[in-house]
């Protein structure tokens, strides 16, 4: 009896040791997160994910942003932080432990901060190794795919400025094919920039006047279809709508050209003197005088002292001139006020000699100091005459 009882004890021994070593060994883990405003953030997800082995717990933020989680076999843990169904952030190689909890806190703050370091550093290739170790798996593909994307930018942009640059210098040596070829490389590399396509434009618009016949009207086609990419991309830049306008104009597309023009005058009205002389211009060269003479008064009222814009105009209406039965003519008074203001205003003008004919034929008023260089000026009364020539 005595045997059987202490073979018992042992046996209870035995049990209770074997009891005791099968009781689960665990650990907690219990933190806080900060939101962005560095205040305790409510109902943010904790996942507790087990790398060792299999394991997966989750607990969400209290009112304090506050979170605890027992009960987690011993081991090694990477622990995630969910806001709004994103993960924020994260933090690996936590092993937990008997006694007190692992402390795993989370600084949404904090850790935009870093991000935005990480990225510029990203962006400008000076990642420190000690940022690499502060990074997670997924933050240091990101850091990779950024400088990866970078580098492709870094020479995609030294391309783009090789090609760009080199057809600027080839338009200003007169290269027109060269700088055709230059812009159109670049445009392939970025068909966004407005300023590629503008250019191009401008380099068929200088081919296709070096041109003549077929070949000009086929330059002048591809400018138009450039002109139209820049405006597609750029539709309130009336510089490109008036040169457009142009190259439809000596595309003999007349109508067209008068549509684009009176949208730059309308988009720009500072540079509508400009737009509207050019749009008188091409009624003029079409024979469409009354429009012209529209066109050329829209000019002078958008810019008053515009000079060509005067003259231009007084020609326009000289059809308006009417014979007397005497055979003399009467020309409308506007076109003599328009001539004296022209020569009020550019005196020594290209056209000075021909607007103070006029004037003299219609017996108006010349007032002006235009003088005729090939005249021969008599010496005033009282001057000295000039010394003669030995």
């Amino acid at each position: 009896m005595k045997n059987l009882s202490m073979k018992l004890a042992t046996w209870l021994v035995g049990l209770g040791m074997t009891l005791g070593s099968a009781m689960a060994q665990t650990g907690a883990i219990e933190g806080i997160v900060k939101g962005g405003d560095g205040k305790g953030l409510q109902g943010a997800m904790i996942y507790i994910e087990r790398t060792d082995i299999k394991g997966n717990y989750k607990v969400k933020t209290n009112k304090k942003g506050e979170f605890f989680h027992a009960g987690l076999p011993l081991g090694t843990y990477t622990v995630k932080c969910e806001v709004e169904g994103k993960i924020v952030d994260q933090v690996g190689n936590i092993r937990t432990r008997l006694g007190d909890p692992i402390p795993v806190n989370f600084d949404l703050q904090q850790q935009m901060a870093r991000q935005q370091a990480m990225q510029k550093a990203a962006e400008s290739g000076q990642v420190t190794e000690e940022m690499k170790r502060d990074m997670s798996p997924e933050q240091k593909a990101a850091m990779e795919k950024a400088m990866k994307e970078r580098s492709a930018a870094m020479a995609k942009n030294k391309a783009l400025n090789d090609a760009f640059n080199g057809g600027m210098e080839a338009m200003k040596a007169g290269q027109w094919d060269a700088a055709i070829e230059q812009f159109n490389k670049a445009s392939e590399m970025d068909p966004k920039q407005h300023v590629i396509w503008a250019q191009l434009a401008d380099s068929y618009n200088g081919l296709a006047k070096a041109k003549t016949g077929a070949e000009s009207d086929a330059a002048s086609a591809k400018a138009v279809e450039a002109y139209s990419k820049a405006i597609e991309l750029k539709p309130d830049d009336a510089s490109y709508i008036n040169n457009n306008a142009l190259t439809l104009a000596r595309l003999k597309k007349y109508a067209e050209a008068q549509t684009e023009l009176e949208k730059a005058a309308a988009l720009n009205p500072a540079g509508a003197g400009q737009y509207f002389f050019n749009l008188g211009a091409i009624y003029t060269n079409t024979g469409q005088y009354d429009p012209a003479a529209v066109a050329f008064k829209k000019a002078i009222e958008a810019v008053p002292p515009y000079a060509e814009a005067f003259y231009q105009y007084a020609m326009s209406i000289t059809g308006k001139a009417t014979v007397k039965a005497d055979g003399t003519t009467v020309y409308p008074d506007d076109m003599k006020l328009a001539l004296q203001k022209y020569l009020e205003v550019a005196p020594e003008g290209p056209n000075a000699a021909t607007a103070k004919t006029f004037l003299e034929a219609m017996g108006a008023k010349v007032d002006t100091t235009y003088s005729n260089p090939a005249a021969k000026q008599a010496p005033k009364k009282g001057a000295a005459p000039a010394p003669k020539k030995k």
